[in-house]
């Protein structure tokens, strides 16, 4: 009832927005034996539009699916995706988002109990582009299939339209039987893993990991070594050439094939959930503790003896089986150097990437590692120009402890923030972080040293310059204290959600607002509004009080995972003309569309425009936009008097601050005119 408020502003102004729908599902069930099933449900998504994946990352809603229970079958593991996934930052989040662009299918694997498969649901998804999001959809699906006995099928199930008719489908005693109501087969769309950007980050990732270990004592020294065996065993110099490569090579098989073991042990699709579970996230941050304190000095990790002796007694045979033991050899004996560096790069390729992600990671790891082996085999006179070893080498050991306990420190916030645990919000992050950075810097300097640290008797010109760079970073994380955005790292900290301090903000809040209404806010525990700007976040509480006050009403629709809305608030909000209009002029109602935050049952109600059930606050805002407005897309700012007429044509994402103060303006002039 509470939207026919807009009735004036739908005979007042013809707007040429529309309800837009760039995702198409369609369902299907494919028998794949005589007792088990895949449930396939596909989406196909509209042209610079991208639908967000399951573990999406900290910011958007992820697609989800919720099943009910039926006795004709049981879910076999969890759902699983395919498509065109892309995996990129975001700077609004600070994060890594994951979404599919074009098509993508969501399977899950069901073991049917009984001759027919009954199963029905609802899956919730949000979808965005370059300009506007989309508040989270519901979208029920229900599956029929028979005769699991007979040969396997295709049968497909309903379409996004059949599907919107059914609304109150979770009433329904029996789904109904979709087989009747199409005929298209649903094509696997394929799957692309991920961008090339991605893999190339966790290439040069492996790459710049191998180039550490080189520098590590167990690694470096053998060079010399290898280098003399091969110059000495070659009756000439294209036999060495060969020898050296052939060495170079099977550092490569072997590491690749490690990275290879690590997807076939987990699987693919195991991979891809990493990032979000919490028993992996804990695992992770307690190895990665591990692998810093024994870099530390606090302890080796080394492999059997055993297995180094015969690894080393088959690099006797001779032949290319000889070298490759050889080079096997390499990778057992400088186990307690690489293994924490190969350990932190295949955990990162795991949650961050797809099934290809620990290969490619191992394969720049070993291409690092075999380049030096092979040239200085092939040039032996360069070995001159190597540095000496000495306890520089353990230096960088101890470099890298400090840098496995910091990353380690990111496992533990992704699990603090899943599950809303309150203890390592953005501050006690960067304490612990300034603390580890500064000791690092601390012990380039030769303040701080560790029981098996040879003495530093002076400050070398490249310990100094490694010590300004700690110094420096130490330095420039200390004003995210108080707020500071940190943008170089921000993808690493938890958001900025969870500062508890922010003085950064103090300039949006120095001085009254004029005409600030003291009085509690209507959902004013949930939400917030920017830069200290009074606001409401209930229609009718913020109508009441505008007529009381007799300003002109900005409605902001806005969501939590709105991209955009973010940054509109960040670029053109901050604007003082812009600002000064907001808390002074405007009364400013902010209505989430994207909450989930139940209603009181006195307030829900089936929707007359969707027929769907709206039981939730943002459920609430976003059906009064699409029933009000014919649009569904977030930011959106409608300009209207008290009386709920509209004063302009309301605008979207625009970030030309010009364009957004004559915006406000013009609704000024005209509530002035009218009054």
């Amino acid at each position: 009832m509470k939207r026919l408020l807009f009735l004036f502003l739908l005979l007042g102004f013809t707007t040429q927005a529309q309800i837009l729908t760039p995702v198409k599902w369609s369902f299907a069930v494919e028998k794949t034996g005589p007792e088990e099933a895949l449930l396939k449900i596909s989406a196909k998504i509209d042209k610079n539009w991208h639908l967000y994946s399951q573990e999406v990352g900290d910011g958007p809603i992820p697609t989800s699916f919720v099943f009910e229970e039926h006795p004709s079958y049981k879910r076999i593991g969890k759902v699983t995706e395919k498509g065109d996934l892309s995996d990129v930052f975001d700077p609004v989040f600070g994060v890594q988002l994951k979404y599919y662009s074009n098509q993508v299918t969501f399977t899950q694997k069901v073991k049917v109990l009984q001759d027919k498969l009954v199963a029905k649901g609802y899956l919730e998804f949000m979808v965005c582009d370059e300009k506007q999001c989309l508040p989270p959809d519901e979208v029920p699906f229900s599956f029929t299939a028979n005769g699991f006995l007979q040969t396997s099928a295709v049968v497909p199930a309903m379409d996004t339209a059949t599907a919107d008719t059914l609304a109150a489908f979770t009433e329904s005693a029996e789904p109904v039987d979709v087989a009747t109501l199409s005929a298209t087969k649903i094509e696997d769309p394929g799957h692309t893993p991920t961008t090339p950007v991605g893999l190339w980050a966790i290439f040069i990732a492996g790459f710049f990991g191998g180039l550490l270990a080189l520098l590590t004592p167990c690694v470096f020294p053998m060079i010399p070594m290898t280098v003399s065996f091969f110059t000495k065993q070659s009756n000439n110099r294209a036999q060495g050439i060969f020898k050296a490569l052939s060495y170079g090579l099977s550092i490569i098989v072997i590491y690749v094939g490690l990275g290879m073991l690590v997807t076939l042990l987990f699987g693919a699709d195991a991979l891809n959930a990493l990032a979000s579970n919490i028993i992996f996230n804990l695992a992770f941050f307690v190895l990665l503790v591990v692998f810093g304190a024994s870099f530390l000095g606090a302890f080796e990790i080394t492999l059997p003896s055993s297995w180094v002796n015969k690894a080393d007694q088959q690099s006797d045979r001779g032949g290319m089986l000889g070298i490759f033991f050889m080079a096997f050899t390499l990778a057992l004996v400088s186990f307690s150097c690489t293994g924490p560096i190969i350990g932190t790069l295949l955990v990162q390729a795991a949650v961050g990437s797809n099934y290809l992600g620990p290969a490619i990671g191992m394969i720049g790891f070993s291409l690092a590692l075999a380049i030096p082996f092979t040239l200085f085999a092939i040039f032996p006179g360069w070995l001159k120009s190597l540095p000496k070893s000495g306890g520089w080498l353990n230096s960088v050991k101890v470099v890298l402890g400090f840098l496995e306990l910091a990353f380690a420190l990111k496992f533990l916030s992704n699990v603090d923030l899943a599950y809303h645990w309150g203890i390592l919000d953005r501050e006690v992050f960067l304490v612990l972080w300034i603390s580890l950075f500064l000791m690092l810097s601390l012990y380039l300097i030769g303040i701080i040293r560790f029981s098996h640290d040879s003495p530093v008797p002076f400050l070398s010109v490249s310990r100094l310059f490694f010590a300004i760079a700690a110094f420096s970073f130490t330095f420039y994380l200390v004003p995210g204290l108080w707020g500071a955005p940190l943008k170089a790292v921000n993808a690493f900290l938890p958001p900025m959600a969870t500062q508890d301090f922010d003085l950064t903000s103090a300039q949006y809040h120095q001085g009254p607002v004029m005409g600030a209404s003291s009085t509690p806010k209507k959902y004013g525990e949930l939400f917030h509004c920017p830069h200290g700007i009074d606001c409401f976040f209930d229609l009718e509480e913020g109508l009441a009080y505008a007529k009381t006050v007799d300003k002109p009403v900005m409605i902001d629709f806005t969501g939590h995972s709105c991209v955009n809305c973010r940054k509109m608030e960040a670029s053109v909000w901050v604007d003082p003309a812009v600002l000064s209009m907001l808390k002074n002029d405007y009364v400013l109602i902010s209505l989430w569309v994207d909450d989930k935050t139940t209603l009181p049952k006195e307030e829900q109600y089936i929707s007359t425009f969707s027929g769907k059930k709206i039981n939730e606050v943002g459920k609430k805002w976003s059906d009064l936009q699409a029933s009000t407005f014919n649009i569904n897309s977030q930011p959106y700012y409608v300009l209207m008097d008290h009386d709920q007429s509209l004063l302009v044509p309301p605008q979207a994402y625009n970030l030309d601050i010009a364009n957004y103060v004559d915006f406000l303006q013009s609704g000024l002039t005209s509530f002035k005119a009218k009054h």
